[in-house]
């Protein structure tokens, strides 16, 4: 089942009284993510690893609300650190209606986080189980309570290598990143059996961008020199604006039609530009006894135990 034809941000319905948080606010689909939830009422949570970067994200979200009664605020969140999202989980009080699991770096260069985890691996799943898990009683404490997690097309060259999961054999930037992103996805199908099993009114769904103009398709060429510009022209000429870029997951966290499980992506070519609609994901993805293995693993690696049957 499609979408509807040419959705946009303007059929985002009335969000008032939610309460929102994005991960990776501070630019790019983040940005564009929290300040259309908080345009259309939500009270959002701009979720950022650097405080300067996040107030300014802030501010640029609270210079467009106008007299709606959406607002936005900070908190400082680093995903390749667990010790900080346990602060943040800790700091949360009250209900959590949307959680959009947006953070990410791609292709970067071999490095650990504070934990000891392959970065890519380590910020775009695991710092993302973590928080979603945490998060969970908050979440619970909702009426009917959206979990977004942000893949990519790059899922498709992933797989999950239980045998070097953290790449120390052999690190390949791109493999290591479709790792990441194919876990994204397994942890969603995962998380929907669970919850559903625990007869939860939590819901997880995931998205993808397509080819979006952000940050990070410079991140892995470095932020100057002559890749770093090819890069990013690259992308502006076959993607489409962070704006279009986020409308998947605005659609995934908003929209009434969506179903346990479903995944959201671009409608044209290839799912590289276009409005959002329903699109397939990879054999992997699918894989159910890879998705209940990489969530104990995940857990033992946290030391993040959700409260859901198995």
């Amino acid at each position: 089942m499609s979408t509807a034809s040419g959705w946009t941000e303007n059929d985002i319905p009335d969000l008032t009284g939610l309460r929102a948080v994005v991960t990776g606010a501070n630019s790019g689909l983040g940005l564009q993510t929290a300040l259309q939830l908080a345009r259309h009422g939500a009270w959002t949570t701009l979720a950022c690893r650097s405080e300067e970067r996040g107030r300014a994200a802030v501010e640029q979200v609270r210079s467009q609300l106008g007299d709606g009664p959406g607002t936005a605020d900070l908190a400082i969140l680093d995903l390749a650190d667990l010790s900080s999202v346990r602060r943040f989980a800790e700091d949360w009080h009250g209900p959590l209606d949307v959680l959009v699991n947006n953070a990410g770096v791609m292709a970067v260069p071999y490095d650990r986080t504070v934990d000891g985890f392959e970065r890519q691996l380590g910020t775009n799943h695991l710092g993302h189980f973590a928080l979603t898990g945490l998060l969970l009683p908050a979440l619970r404490q909702a009426r009917a309570a959206r979990v977004v997690n942000v893949s990519s097309l790059g899922h498709r060259m992933g797989r999950i290598d239980f045998d070097d999961l953290q790449s120390e054999r052999h690190y390949q930037r791109w493999l290591a990143y479709g790792q990441s992103k194919l876990a994204n996805l397994l942890f969603t199908r995962e998380l929907v059996r669970r919850l559903n099993r625990a007869g939860s009114t939590v819901a997880a769904a995931a998205a993808h961008p397509g080819g979006s103009d952000t940050e990070l398709y410079t991140g892995f060429a470095g932020s100057s020199g002559p890749f770093a510009r090819v890069s990013k022209l690259a992308s502006q000429l076959t993607g489409q604006p962070a704006s279009a870029g986020a409308l998947p997951s605005l659609y995934a966290a908003t929209m009434p039609d969506v179903v346990p499980g479903d995944y959201f992506g671009p409608s044209g070519v290839g799912e590289v530009r276009g409005t959002p609609t329903r699109v397939g994901m990879s054999a992997r993805a699918r894989d159910a006894v890879v998705g209940e293995r990489l969530w104990d693993v995940s857990e033992e690696l946290t030391d993040v135990t959700y409260d859901l049957p198995r």
